[in-house]
Parts: C-alpha cells; sequence; structure tokens
C-alpha cells in the first residue's frame, strides 16, 4: 500500500459508479490481504447506498475498517525490574535486519536505557562486523563470536555478560534466514531454548524485521517466523514514502501480531514507534 494508497482510490472511481471487481482488484494489490479486503469489500456491499457509492464514501470506509484493525497505542518497551530484558531479532536476508538491530539500541539509548548488543549472525562475517562497528559508534557492549560459532551459545553468554552488569537491554541480531528452510528456522528455536536456561521468559520480545516492499511475501515471512518462535512484534522497513504498508494491516489482521517500529529512511534515528492513526492518514 503505496502512501497515497487513498488518495489513488478516490482518482480510480471520482465521478463514476464503483466497479466492485476493480475496487477488489485494488484492494488486494495493496498488500492489505485477502481477509481485510473481504472484510471491507462486505462493509461497503452492506450499505444502502451500495449502488451509488462515491469514491469518498469507499476511502472514509475502508479507513473506518482498517483502523479497527490496527491496534490504538504502540505497546513501549519498558525494561524489567530486576533482570536483563532480551529482545531477538529475525528475519529473512535483505530485510535490514542488522542495520534494525542498531537503530533500535540506538532508539534505547535515547530513552536513557543501558544496552548491551549480541552479534549472533555468525553465518555471516560481514553482519558480524557490522554490528561491531554500530556498537562502537554508539559506545555500546557487543558479545562477538567466531565466524560460524553457535549463536544459541553466543547468545547465552551475552545474557550472562548483560545480566553480570546490569544492563536493561540485550538485543541479539540472528542471522537472516529463508523462512522456507525448516533446519534454520529450527536453529531460532534451539537460539530460545538456550537462553531460556539462563531466563525462563527469555527471549522477552522476538521481533520480526519484514521488508514493506516485498508486499504479500512479507505476510508469508510472518506466518511462518511465528509458528517458529513466537513472534511479538514486527519492524517495518523501507516505510520512507515510496514503500508499501499494506502488510501493516494483513499481518495484524490475520496473525494478531502489532507492528512496533517502523524504519523511515538510512540515518541512524530514521526508526520510531508505529502510530496507526498516523500511519492511515499518511495513506492519504
Amino acid at each position: 500500500m503505496a502512501f497515497g494508497f487513498f488518495k489513488s482510490l478516490i482518482q480510480k472511481f471520482s465521478g463514476k459508479p464503483v466497479d466492485w471487481d476493480e475496487l477488489e482488484e485494488s484492494l488486494i494489490r495493496a498488500d492489505l490481504g485477502v481477509p481485510m479486503m473481504t472484510r471491507i469489500m462486505t462493509a461497503l456491499q452492506g450499505r444502502e447506498d451500495a449502488e451509488k457509492l462515491t469514491a469518498e464514501t469507499v476511502v472514509k470506509v475502508a479507513r473506518e475498517e482498517i483502523i479497527k484493525v490496527l491496534p490504538r497505542d504502540s505497546v513501549t518497551l519498558r525494561p524489567l525490574a530486576s533482570k536483563t530484558k532480551v529482545i531477538l531479532v529475525v528475519g529473512v536476508n535483505g530485510t535490514g535486519k542488522t542495520t534494525s538491530t542498531a537503530k533500535l539500541a540506538y532508539f534505547l539509548q535515547r530513552k536513557g536505557h543501558s544496552v548491551m548488543l549480541a552479534a549472533a549472525d555468525t553465518f555471516r562475517a560481514a553482519a558480524i562486523e557490522q554490528l561491531g562497528v554500530w556498537a562502537e559508534r554508539l559506545n555500546i557492549d557487543i558479545v562477538k563470536g567466531q565466524y560460524n560459532s553457535d549463536p544459541a551459545a553466543l547468545c547465552y553468554e551475552a545474557y550472562q555478560s548483560a545480566d553480570r552488569k546490569n544492563v536493561e537491554f540485550l538485543i541479539c541480531d540472528t542471522a537472516g534466514r529463508l523462512h522456507t528452510k525448516t533446519n534454520l528456522m529450527g536453529e531460532l528455536g534451539k537460539v530460545k531454548r538456550v537462553l531460556a536456561k539462563a531466563d525462563a521468559q527469555a527471549p522477552h520480545e522476538t521481533l520480526l524485521v519484514v521488508d514493506a516492499t516485498t508486499g504479500g511475501n512479507a505476510l508469508q515471512q510472518a506466518k511462518e517466523f511465528h509458528a517458529a518462535t513466537g513472534l511479538t512484534g514486527v519492524i517495518v522497513t523501507k516505510l520512507d514514502g515510496s514503500g508499501k504498508g499494506g502488510c501493516v494491516v494483513a499481518i495484524q489482521n490475520e496473525l494478531g501480531i502489532p507492528t512496533r517500529f517502523i524504519g523511515t529512511g538510512e540515518k541512524m534515528e530514521d526508526l520510531a514507534f508505529f502510530e496507526s492513526r498516523q500511519f492511515v492518514e499518511q495513506m492519504l
């Protein structure tokens, strides 16, 4: 759903009767997902004025239905009372996962929290180096292992270090993996099991990074990662004006997983809490 999606609907249907097939196609192309498309179509077709809908009414109803699905308030990241909160960052390759991990660390740091990073993407030497550069730039402690070392053991070691130093947040950057690869997804399960040996509730947050421009594929990624790890939220990248955002609605509507943060650019500060009302307003 490109920003301006509602505006494009008004342009498409202004001054003429609404073509239901064309509207259905527009909603599907917006990556809202079939259930959300069906919900909007049902709401429109159930109106008394369904046969003479204006473009403005179509947009008004679509807005209302989307707002009903999205959570009203963002769930903030708060530290735990007496132990380190562990955030596991997961996703496929190329979504901006490592950069999002660094941005999240900076976000929490600006809020006055202490943060430690774990470079648990041990399959990509460049990722270890990249996160190390970010950690140095932010003056944040980082736990790094050798290339191809066991990411579960590294996360466990990082937790022990963070807990010993009374660090409020430990953010673990895991290896990008195709959601269709069962063995790699199973490895994430091992990371969670090993962390649970240190703290039965860890990881306390598991955030999936998805690229808004991948459209409907983001929903499929969310389904697979949720089944494997039990997601608590989503970070959507490339929502910078040219990206698409319908996946935000589809993931919330079909899986009940809220978007927690959005990436809006390349700079370190270009990460923000997701605000549903603002998001829907910007679609117009």
